[in-house]
């Protein structure tokens, strides 16, 4: 029936533990409504969809599941398609949940270079699980792409090595030339995984060109911190030299005169005595 959710269902487990189911819904039908149902076990009930995705319309288009467990276990799908309140068709179909999960990208990807060779190793962790431990239980795929630069006329190529199925990977090809970056991605090894490849991790970039990079950086740094420290000091020295110079210096009591101080002391001592006593003779006579 047109309408109907027979086709189009899919599930799939991301970021460990969510899950997300969806189907098609025609944009004809506005007056039929789906309501989804499952279960992990064929003895227990089904549970009905507690967060549904709605199209513009208010028709459930899809489910969002969380704290969903993977380990070993099935689950057990049922969608009502109704009418008008009437249950015209349902839909079953059985997952095995390790199989849906896509993959987190794997985790702490490193480049370490080494200046007296030609060579990067890079490093990384496996991608998060909930029910997968052993690292042999994955294999990888490493793309390496150089980065562009138009100015040296550097074109784009790219290398990607599948079934890595260690933790690391030695790229032996770089030039002093170029700048790279790689990304990894991780997929099943005949493990409970699912063989689909997973998301690809943050792009991280490296090469000779980023060393360099750096070292005229630091060169470039290392002046700019010098001239401001002698700034600093000089700023701060003639701020004290100001402040200084603002603060009055204790009068000495003990200073002693010269004997040029002492004879010109006593002379005007004398010509202050003769004046008084002629201001008194004056008197006297008046």
């Amino acid at each position: 029936m047109n309408g109907t959710a027979t086709e189009n269902f899919v599930c799939v487990i991301f970021n460990v533990s969510f899950m997300n189911c969806t189907w098609h819904v025609d944009s004809s039908s506005g007056d039929i409504q789906y309501f989804l149902y499952w279960k992990t076990s064929r003895k227990e009930d089904f549970s009905g969809c507690q967060n549904y995705i709605k199209d513009g319309y208010g028709r459930h288009t899809g489910c969002r599941f969380q704290n969903v467990t993977i380990e070993k276990k099935r689950a057990y799908f049922l969608l009502n398609v109704s009418r008008s309140g009437q249950n015209i068709q349902s839909y079953k179909k059985t997952i095995i949940l390790h199989e849906i999960e896509k993959l987190t990208p794997p985790l702490n990807v490193t480049v370490n270079c080494a200046k007296d060779s030609h060579g990067c190793e890079i490093r990384w962790q496996p991608p998060r699980t909930s029910h997968v431990k052993r690292h042999s239980c994955f294999k990888y795929e490493v793309a390496i792409e150089n980065k562009v630069d138009h100015e040296k006329d550097i074109k784009t190529t790219s290398k990607t090595e599948r079934n890595i199925t260690g933790n690391s990977y030695v790229f032996g090809s770089i030039s002093a030339e170029k700048r790279y970056r790689v990304k990894i991605r991780a997929t099943d090894n005949g493990c409970l995984v699912s063989t689909s490849w997973g998301e690809w991790s943050t792009p991280i970039e490296f090469g000779t060109e980023q060393l360099t990079s750096t070292t005229s950086y630091m060169i470039f740094l290392i002046p700019l911190l010098t001239a401001s420290l002698v700034l600093f000091l000089c700023t701060v020295s003639i701020y004290l030299k100001k402040t200084s110079a603002a603060i009055p210096q204790p009068r000495n009591l003990f200073h002693e005169l010269s004997p040029v101080d002492f004879q010109t002391e006593n002379k005007n001592q004398l010509i202050k005595h003769e004046t008084e006593e002629i201001t008194t003779i004056t008197e006297e006579v008046t």
